[in-house]
């Protein structure tokens, strides 16, 4: 992923759960799929009302069982984007951060090798070496003469 690029190389969810064992209903299936295809960071809301336009018998607590699961499992990251909505995406392959438009709530995702060897860099120098971080940073859209 180059220093601007986003990530849209998304895992297949379902196979993931393979690999660990799980058995996938049909539902389970559905619901992976939806994450699976997923281009944003849906909240369980949202994964409820796209598994439903596949299978009508889904129910939210069906969703929120598998979500929970899933992110149990290795396979889904929580994210709390001060929107008062736990929002999830695949786990990544590779590192990114993300930038939330506090008016919109769009999540963008982005790689900085400059931020990187920064944040590396003040581990250092506080004696530390950096094993993992979450960065997230929050804006609103420049207006004309900002």
């Amino acid at each position: 992923m180059s220093d601007t690029d986003t990530d849209t190389n998304r895992p297949d969810i379902e196979a993931l759960c393979v690999e660990k064992g799980m058995r996938m209903t049909d539902q389970r299936r559905v619901i992976a799929g939806v994450l699976s295809e997923a281009d944003d960071h849906p909240d369980v809301e949202e994964v409820y009302r796209r598994a439903t336009a596949v299978d009508a018998g889904i129910s939210i607590a069906t969703v929120y069982r598998t979500v929970r699961l899933f992110e149990e499992a290795g396979i889904l990251e929580r994210h709390d984007f001060r929107d008062g909505r736990s929002r999830y995406e695949p786990v990544a392959d590779e590192h990114h951060d993300h930038f939330i438009n506090v008016e919109t709530g769009e999540v963008l995702e982005f790689h900085n090798e400059q931020i990187e060897r920064l944040q590396e860099q003040i581990a250092r120098e506080m004696g530390f070496k950096l094993v993992d971080h979450r960065m997230e940073l929050y804006g609103v859209p420049l207006k004309k003469g900002d």
